[in-house]
């Protein structure tokens, strides 16, 4: 899937010799809405001569008066010199009729989400330009492979999707349709980079990288809710505060829309034949029902009306420190906090054991692994969230079972509490909040690689920069251990039978190999 394979049809051309599309070389957009004009605008300050069409008359008109005023705006910021302004209207040209795009060397499809629509579109492009003219579509949720299935010449034809606003996110997927040219693909690779843009390379799949890879990371967030264990904000909290996220996954699908989100999830899960790794939320088709589609209609899981304050998380009352506990064994990717422990004054004393810190009223303290405290019907076990950065984390998730008493939580809050940390306490539900949604994530990204969708590089700056990800997923992994997020979902398999967090087997590969070496 990288750029330096090589290509097909062609005995002594590389494609690391195919270069990006000549500045001098025409970019057409069909579509003017906002996307449309920020692929445009893209263009255009790359260098290129560009034609915008839309089938609404007067509409490409309007979309280039808008389009300048944009590149007004960049030069009053100073972000753009005036003659580079001037020299980037000159290139800028509304097309009224389809048949004037007859030059362009490249056609970005920027239109309504409808497959009939897109294909007699390309169906009437292609009555239009030259052969050697490159359609792209900027489709996010259609199979570009059914886009370009009735073209004379499905070859010249890939996906880019660019990401909202274009030009300002980095990302563009890249994707090759079952019928696309190598040549092809690798040009519109190079072109994105001569604009740019990162490009990553992936195959026609549903979702693509981004929206098939970040499934998890707002249906485990609902699954958590669904079962009672926190609310919204806490939820949010935890993946925001603990896990590093940029936004928690209830306020960033306010910001999205929970329509738009709902039926994202919904497209890939169907596309999927239905596989319970993608299965939608009642809750979420619920809210959607009721109108409250996030920030656009006032009201979401949040509420956006004048003056509405905003839930907080839960946070554990303060509590005393202990003195002094005791590790047993290695605790894995938590092993920084016995330095922080030690940095706070707290006495660490460390013996063999199967990896928990054992506070002074005996209580267990692990990492969460899968399970549930209530399984321990004679122990007293509190969980402990996965963190990005034990170091820099502001919060840290508890959960406890029925089994627990108010003394040992008491305990367990206070410890972290004199690490500067505020502290949350759910429900017992197993994996927690960042180490269920982590490891799914893993999961997911691990078996897209496995199937030939897109290079681990390519699948981890993917989900880097087009969804803010602190780190990708495939690298959290790798540190966290391949083999421990094999076993997590090992055990919520065990406690959820119905194959959502069975282990691919491309995790499961992983977990082994680790294991291997390890040994």
């Amino acid at each position: 899937m990288s750029a330096n394979v090589t290509v097909r049809g062609s005995d002594d051309v590389t494609a690391s010799e195919i270069t990006a599309l000549a500045q001098d070389r025409t970019v057409a957009v069909v579509g003017t809405g906002t996307m449309g004009q920020g692929i445009a605008q893209v263009a255009l300050v790359a260098g290129h001569p560009v034609r915008l069409y839309d089938s609404a008359p007067g509409r490409a008109g309007e979309a280039v008066a808008a389009l300048t005023a944009r590149l007004d705006r960049l030069v009053e910021k100073g972000r753009m010199d005036a003659a580079a302004r001037e020299a980037a209207v000159g290139r800028l040209h509304a097309a009224e009729e389809l048949g004037e795009l007859a030059d362009a060397a490249l056609v970005v499809e920027a239109i309504v989400e409808r497959l009939p629509v897109k294909q007699q579109l390309f169906a009437d492009l292609e009555k239009v330009v030259g052969d050697d003219a490159v359609l792209a579509t900027n489709t996010s949720s259609l199979s570009v492979t059914a886009i370009a299935g009735g073209l004379r010449l499905p070859g010249r034809f890939v996906g880019l999707h660019f990401f909202n606003p274009a030009p300002l996110l980095p990302l563009v997927e890249v994707v090759s349709g079952f019928a696309t040219d190598e040549d092809v693909a690798t040009r519109a690779y190079e072109t994105m980079k001569g604009w740019g843009k990162t490009p990553v390379r992936c195959a026609d799949t549903p979702g693509f990288i981004v929206n098939r890879v970040a499934r998890p990371f707002y249906a485990e967030a609902l699954r958590v809710y669904e079962e009672g264990a926190a609310d919204p904000a806490t939820i949010d909290a935890a993946l925001r505060e603990c896990g590093g996220f940029r936004m928690g996954p209830f306020e960033l699908t306010d910001l999205i829309g929970q329509d738009v989100n709902e039926a994202v999830t919904r497209s890939v899960w169907e596309s999927f034949y239905q596989d319970p790794k993608f299965t939608p939320s009642l809750a979420q088709r619920r809210l959607v029902e009721s109108g409250r589609l996030g920030r656009k209609s006032g009201q979401g899981w949040f509420s956006y009306a004048e003056g509405a304050e905003r839930p907080e998380p839960h946070n554990a009352p303060p509590a005393e420190a202990p003195a002094r506990i005791a590790v047993r064994g290695e605790l894995g990717p938590a092993e920084p906090l016995i330095g922080l422990f030690e940095e706070a004054g707290i006495e660490v004393r460390r013996k063999g054991g199967n990896g928990y810190v054992l506070l002074p009223g005996g209580a267990r303290l692990c990492l969460a692994d899968g399970e549930s405290a209530f399984e321990y019907s004679t122990d007293e076990i509190i969980y402990f969230d996965l963190a990005l950065d034990y170091a820099r984390a502001s919060r840290i998730v508890l959960s406890t079972g029925e089994h627990t008493s108010a003394e040992s939580l008491a305990e367990a809050v206070g410890l972290f509490q004199a690490l500067g940390k505020e502290v949350s306490v759910i429900g017992d539900v197993p994996g927690m909040i960042v180490a269920r949604t982590v490891a799914m994530l893993a999961d997911v990204a691990a078996d897209a690689v496995d199937r030939g969708v897109a290079t681990a590089e390519d699948v981890d700056t993917a989900m880097r920069l087009g969804v803010n990800y602190p780190v990708g997923p495939l690298e959290w992994a790798g540190k966290v251990g391949h083999e421990r997020v094999r076993d997590l979902l090992s055990s919520l398999h065990e406690r959820y039978p119905t194959g959502r967090y069975a282990p691919s087997l491309a995790i499961a590969r992983r977990g082994y190999a680790q294991e291997g070496q390890d040994s």
